[in-house]
C-alpha cells in the first residue's frame, strides 16, 4: 500500500512539474529577427513537405508490369 502511494506521489509530482514548466514557457514566439526568419522558413518547409510526401504524391505513379499482370482477365 505504501509503494502504491509513493508511485502516485511521484506521478503526481511529475505532472505538476511538467505543468509548471509548460506554463512558464507559454506560447511566446521568437523575439529576434533572425529567429523569426528561421521560424518562417521552418513553417514553409513543413508545408512543402506535407504536400510533397502526402499519400497522393507518393502513390500517384504509373502502373508497373506487375499491376498490369494482376488486372488481366484470364490469368493462369
Amino acid at each position: 500500500m505504501v509503494a502504491l502511494l509513493i508511485l502516485f506521489g511521484v506521478l503526481g509530482g511529475t505532472g505538476v512539474l511538467m505543468t509548471i514548466t509548460l506554463m512558464r514557457r507559454g506560447a511566446r514566439r521568437t523575439e529576434t529577427a533572425e529567429g523569426l526568419l528561421l521560424e518562417q522558413q521552418a513553417v514553409r518547409q513543413a508545408a512543402h513537405d506535407r504536400v510533397s510526401f502526402g499519400a497522393a504524391a507518393v502513390h500517384n505513379s504509373l502502373p508497373t508490369a506487375s499491376d498490369t499482370y494482376s488486372r488481366r482477365e484470364g490469368r493462369p
